[in-house]
């Protein structure tokens, strides 16, 4: 037993004195090498290691990607109105949200909504005109209806999911409000 533990000790006094070198260009002698240099594969590329034979895989069913939380609601009116029932605005009100909200709004609705809501943006001669965002028929929708139109879209509006996070979404929301208030039709 005492033969096997010197020698253990031996061998690797040994292996680590020969894998190191004074010339720091050098790395030495690799003792586990397959350790060291792994065999990368290209993303597109065969893999024999995987079951699918993809180096690049799918995610799991049902996993959630990183910072993204589901919109679990349908694309329909009911599911709307049902978004508007449930769905609370998590931003407090303020000039930093509406002003983030603004910065949104100016990106991705004035487009077609105009300046002041009043569905009089730009791209307007050339579709139809999107309602005012500031008539009494939207003013009532709670908040929660107004995201689900901006992230599932209505209409020829498509959807903002992808264009807004969650929380642009939101502050485009509280900008909004604050157009309504400014311009808001009786």
């Amino acid at each position: 037993m005492e033969l096997v533990r010197n020698f253990t000790i031996t061998i690797t006094l040994f292996a680590s004195l020969i894998s190191c070198t004074r010339d720091k260009r050098q790395p030495g002698y690799e003792i586990f090498p397959d350790m060291v240099h792994s065999n990368a594969y290209e993303a597109y590329s065969e893999n024999p290691l995987t079951p699918d034979g993809k180096t690049m895989m799918l995610p799991p069913a049902h996993s959630i990607a990183r910072g993204y939380t589901p919109f679990e609601y349908g694309k329909s009116e009911s599911e709307a109105i049902r978004a508007g029932n449930e769905v609370i605005n998590p931003l407090l009100r303020n000039d930093k949200t509406i002003a983030i909200g603004k910065k949104n709004y100016e990106k991705a609705c004035l487009v077609c909504h105009g300046v002041t809501g009043q569905g009089d943006g730009p791209l307007i001669p050339k579709f139809p005109n999107p309602p005012a965002l500031t008539n009494r028929s939207l003013r009532v929708y709670p908040d929660g209806r107004l995201f689900h139109v901006i992230t599932k879209g209505i209409g020829d509006m498509p959807s903002h999911e992808v264009q807004l996070t969650q929380k642009e979404r939101w502050a485009v929301i509280h900008y909004i409000r604050q157009l309504q208030e400014e311009y808001g039709r009786k």
